[in-house]
């Protein structure tokens, strides 16, 4: 194969560049490779072959032609041509799913998933301050009411922080429970208040709109989001951004998660003892119902 550094990085300029010597069976190749990249980086050379309807020997004659030593080999040069495209396509779930399956090597999934969490959470420990925590740990603090509000993967996570904080003697708002009924629940909104936010890639507009009003009435809002969710305006009073992994990784909801549960520990530590008891008193209220009721 021709030196790696020789060729070019994408497809389309792969096919550029080589245009003159490339065949009707080439074309017909490259139409489907072209028009369905994602499942194209995924198929051997018999399967692109025969959705091409091209002899079996066709796509390892193109793969040659192109300057590679087989198909396995332009296969690898379509994977990575997926993975560097999926960078700026976060809202393509499709394209993330496969560029997960081309970071795992077949029989490898968990291991692979495996490895980006424990990578993504090692990230965690040089970028998330001792400081960012208790910022959003005293905020809680003092709040009369917490909203807390995540849209799509975001929702679970926005479920547990509020029951977790009511369960803590905190009384706070799954937002994303009420959507229903937003425009009563948020009308109370006031300066004593926190707003948390959660975004992940790009914010739903309901974060946005929930924010401005957050800002109208002076109300201390929170945001924990990652790199690419960080487009928030009004800029929250205190947010934390951290990476979920990179391209290819498993980005779920694990690093936010720690990071949560990192918070209500920390509120527990500072709040003189209020979340103890509360929890202590949850715990006994829950044993004395109804076993169908405490379970």
């Amino acid at each position: 194969m021709t030196e790696q550094h020789e060729l070019p990085r994408f497809l389309g300029d792969l096919i550029a560049h080589n245009a003159a010597r490339l065949t009707e069976a080439d074309a017909r190749l490259l139409d489907v490779l072209v028009r369905d990249p994602i499942r194209g980086a995924m198929e051997n050379g018999k399967e692109v072959s025969s959705r091409a309807g091209v002899h079996p020997a066709s796509a390892v004659r193109l793969a040659r032609r192109l300057g590679f030593s087989g198909y396995p080999e332009f296969r690898t040069f379509l994977q990575a041509n997926l993975v560097d495209s999926v960078a700026g396509d976060f809202e393509n779930p499709a394209a993330r799913m496969a560029a997960r399956l081309v970071r795992a090597e077949e029989g490898d999934v968990l291991s692979s998933i495996l490895d980006s969490e424990i990578a993504a959470l090692q990230h965690v420990r040089t970028t998330v301050r001792d400081a960012d925590i208790r910022a959003f740990s005293t905020a809680l603090m003092k709040a009369r009411k917490i909203f807390v509000l995540g849209r799509s993967h975001a929702a679970t996570l926005s479920a547990l922080i509020a029951l977790r904080l009511r369960r803590s003697g905190y009384d706070s708002i799954d937002l994303a429970g009420q959507m229903h009924q937003l425009p009563e629940v948020l009308t109370g909104m006031t300066d004593q208040d926190v707003l948390w936010l959660l975004t992940f890639r790009k914010p739903a507009q309901v974060v946005l709109d929930v924010r401005a009003i957050a800002a109208e009435t002076a109300t201390t809002t929170l945001a924990l989001s990652d790199l690419t969710g960080t487009r928030i305006d009004p800029a929250p009073d205190h947010q934390i951004s951290v990476s979920r992994g990179g391209v290819g990784q498993s980005q779920s909801l694990v690093v936010p998660m720690t990071i949560a549960n990192a918070v209500i520990l920390d509120l527990a530590a500072i709040d003189g003892g209020n979340s103890l008891r509360a929890l202590d008193t949850f715990k006994s209220f829950r044993a004395g119902l109804p076993t169908r009721l405490g379970r």
